[in-house]
């Protein structure tokens, strides 16, 4: 009977999954991996319904790969896992536990060790252990990058990307998820709160094989693919080539997600990334902060204005989804300071804004330095930021309701017509959202949220209170936004009487069905079926005329229908 040696990922949502275990799996080749059996959960499941699994599967040894989303949980199953497994032996691995292993061993005095930093090649030697441990006289001691109990073994060199097998030749466990890839490890920057500024050296997987990878992706026709390489653009040709690759071999299905930083782009990948399919890429960058002070502080190298620049020159395009990100409670940053930084990155107009919240992270320059900041921060995952120096706890507390504001009104994408008149009411953008969050405590909203087409009548009683002789304005845009996303089958109790108008509505379509001038995609469809699958609604104040709204047309950057505005004969008016 085969040794087995099970490795365990408990990831955040379902949808996730974990690059780690089938990493370490795929390094260890072919005859050890039929040692290997990997085991994935998410954290939202019951304790017990993963303890029977891991119970169920019998393995010899376990391996659990840790993070600050998954420490609470496994540390959970630390302690109930020896009671139903007592011969099976544990090891863990990854970020949250590497820097404090010593400690952790002291804590769980069961767990056989733990593997230090990159472990593809550690796991590979101490699965070779185990596998031939009756026959030889190997010693785990032996072995760099482990913490026994008699302390640390040796550092282990870093690994050579381009060595590490690809890990995705079987897709049957991936539908319907999220796929990670990675063609590069280490950063050249030296932000303090992270720990990819602890390995310096930028390390790149051979372009040939990444080549051969991307192409795996787009012949099956993969809905996403991440890359986790924590600053994407930091070699410039590297970028070019793949980004070079992605859009000549264009599959029109596949998105790509890249971390990069924007104020290093130069004009030939900003020329390339206008090019781009709608929807073949998205961008995540990390803006963090605009206070010189706090940029300084946290080893942040940022040009704000050629960020703006860029960000600007990206948006032209309208093709690609931009996701900026702002982190609270850094070094300098108060409450006015970060009311700055937010409006100064709003005004970038980024598809979505990520308001984040400071995790004090072990192993980090920020944990080092929290004293000295007065940062205050959780004991437990995500070790998140309770107050500094310069930010109260209540402080705090209002930003989180201002990011949940953020969450439901921006970054859904349902408002895009309407937050910009509404926030001409208000001296900026973060008084709207604070105000909004002070509206939602006021009436119960955060104990009791409102569904998703509900927001739309909340966001209407708020405009009532700030801006009330512009209510029929807000109807109208309301309305807009509303049919802009979905095609409704009962009428929003804001939108204007339509008794007027149903005649002119039911001659459009009848003349589309004979014509299609608007609609030539709808070919075999009577007019009254045309008529369930668009909508025309009339308006006068945000326009004159009627909008048609075709659903069969999204765009696929933000799933908004295609808009027609169509000016009817004067016969056929209200």
């Amino acid at each position: 009977m085969l040794m087995k040696f099970l490795l365990v990922a408990v990831n955040a949502k379902y949808i996730h999954s974990n690059p780690a275990i089938y990493s370490l799996r795929a390094y260890a080749g072919k005859e050890l991996s039929a040692h290997v059996e990997l085991a994935e959960y998410t954290i939202n499941q019951q304790l017990q319904e993963i303890l029977a699994d891991l119970y169920r599967r019998k393995p010899d040894v376990i391996g659990f790969s840790c993070y600050i989303w998954n420490w609470n949980m496994i540390q959970e199953l630390l302690v109930e896992l020896p009671k139903v497994l007592p011969k099976t032996e544990i090891w863990l691995g990854g970020p949250e536990v590497s820097y404090d292993a010593d400690k952790i061993l002291e804590k769980y005095l069961f767990l056989s060790g733990v593997m230090i930093g990159e472990g593809e090649a550690t796991f590979k030697e101490v699965l070779e252990y185990y596998v031939s441990r009756e026959e030889t006289a190997g010693t785990l001691d032996s072995i760099p990058g482990l913490y026994l109990r008699t302390g640390y073994t040796a550092p282990r060199a870093l690994t050579d990307l381009s060595s590490i097998p690809f890990l995705y030749d079987d897709l049957a466990p991936f539908e319907n998820r999220i796929l990670y890839y990675e063609t590069s490890r280490g950063c050249p920057y030296r932000c303090s709160y992270c720990l990819s500024s602890i390995d310096k050296a930028v390390r790149l997987r051979d372009m040939s094989v990444v080549k051969r990878e991307l192409q795996f992706f787009l012949d099956n026709r993969v809905k996403q693919v991440k890359f986790v390489d924590r600053t994407f653009n930091c070699n410039h040709e590297h970028a070019m080539e793949i980004w070079g690759y992605i859009q000549e071999h264009d599959n029109g299905v596949t998105n790509f997600h890249f971390e990069i930083s924007a104020d290093i782009l130069r004009e030939d990948e900003i020329e390339l990334l206008n090019s781009f399919r709608p929807g073949l890429a998205q961008l995540e960058i990390g803006v963090q902060s605009v206070n010189p002070e706090t940029l300084k502080a946290i080893r942040r190298v940022m040009n704000v204005e050629r960020l703006e620049k860029i960000v600007a020159d990206i948006h032209r395009g309208q093709n690609i989804h931009q996701h900026l990100d702002l982190i609270a409670g850094l070094p300098y940053e108060d409450y006015e300071s970060f009311r700055i930084s937010f409006n100064r990155v709003y005004g970038m107009k980024p598809e979505q804004l990520q308001l984040g919240f400071l995790k004090v992270l072990k192993g980090s320059e920020m944990c080092e330095r929290a004293e000295e900041y007065g940062c205050v921060y959780l004991d437990r995952p995500p070790y998140e930021v309770l107050y500094t120096k310069w930010l109260s706890y209540e402080e705090v507390l209002m930003l989180k309701q201002i990011e949940e504001m953020v969450e439901l009104y921006y970054n859904s994408g349902q408002f895009t017509r309407t937050l910009p008149v509404l926030e001409k009411a208000f001296e900026s953008p973060f008084a709207m959202y604070e105000k909004l969050a002070e509206f939602y405590e006021n009436e119960g909203y955060f104990a009791n949220s409102p569904a998703r087409a509900y927001r739309y009548h909340v966001l209407l009683e708020f405009a009532k209170s700030y801006d009330a002789e512009n209510l029929p304005l807000y109807r109208e845009l309301l309305t807009y936004d509303m049919y802009l996303r979905e095609n409704l089958k009962s009428r929003p109790e804001f939108a204007a009487d339509l008794s007027g108008h149903k005649e002119t509505i039911r001659s459009f379509y009848q003349r589309e069905e004979k014509e299609r001038k608007y609609l030539p995609d709808y070919e075999g469809y009577d007019w009254k079926q045309l008529s369930r699958m668009t909508h025309l609604e009339p308006f006068c104040r945000i326009l004159s005329g009627y909008v048609l709204f075709d659903y069969g047309s999204r765009n696929p950057l933000n799933y908004e229908a295609k808009v027609q505005v169509i000016q009817l004969p004067e016969s056929e008016g209200q």
